[in-house]
């Protein structure tokens, strides 16, 4: 169950971009407004072009809004700097993308390790980054793929990887984007039961969006983007 209050808020958020030198743009998110509980798990579903991308990349501080405020845990995002939102994203925010986007040259328990080398000194005082990269890939049932590379596993051993990956510094919030797009039904299943799973185990809130109408089930709460407007599903 979701621990009470908010971790996420975003109030009148507005995004539009500038064509052929127009002033009013083409506006994709139009007055968004969005509580989204700690520990809670939510689908974002909606057409393709529909903004649902633009969207969680507003969340995840990839992109700023044109209007509007995110506040995450409180804090206002759009007051912070490029190297304070940096932080936010190492510390606070996990990324799952459509493609797992693990370098090639490095192993999988390397690869879990490089959000960690932004950030020596949080590591837990219950167990290394190391420790907690080794139990959650044997969690994941990689635990005998550690030094393996991405090109020896599967599509949903590459995704798997990926997750831990976006876990290994305990953010707070987890955003998943098109997370089971690349793989085959039987994989997707099981990535998100897993996400599912860890989304209970860790106590992450955890933002899909997906075209995928069986994992958005899964969500706790499941809203649709259309027009620029989010409506419940």
């Amino acid at each position: 169950m979701p621990v009470s209050g908010n971790l996420l808020a975003l109030k009148h958020v507005t995004k539009k971009y500038a064509t052929n030198g127009a002033t009013s743009g083409v506006s994709v998110l139009d007055d968004i407004n969005l509580d989204v509980a700690r520990g809670e798990s939510l689908a974002i579903v909606g057409p393709s072009g529909s903004g649902k991308s633009t969207l969680l990349q507003i969340i995840g501080t990839l992109d700023r809004a044109t209007g509007g405020e995110v506040l995450l845990d409180g804090k206002n995002l759009g007051a912070l700097n490029d190297l304070q939102l940096a932080a936010v994203r190492n510390r606070q925010i996990g990324f799952v993308f459509q493609s797992h986007y693990l370098l090639p040259q490095c192993t999988v328990l390397e690869n879990v390790l490089v959000p960690t080398l932004a950030n020596p000194k949080a590591a837990s005082t219950e167990e290394s980054f190391a420790a907690r990269a080794e139990r959650m890939l044997q969690r994941v049932r990689l635990g005998e793929r550690l030094h393996h590379r991405p090109g020896q596993l599967s599509g949903g051993e590459r995704q798997r990887a990926a997750v831990v990956r976006a876990l290994i510094n305990r953010p707070q919030l987890l955003l998943a984007d098109e997370p089971t797009g690349a793989l085959d039904q039987a994989a997707a299943t099981a990535l998100g039961q897993l996400l599912m799973e860890l989304n209970r185990e860790e106590g992450v809130t955890l933002i899909i969006v997906t075209h995928a109408m069986e994992l958005a089930r899964r969500m706790s709460r499941v809203l649709e983007l259309a027009d620029g407007k989010l409506v419940v599903r």
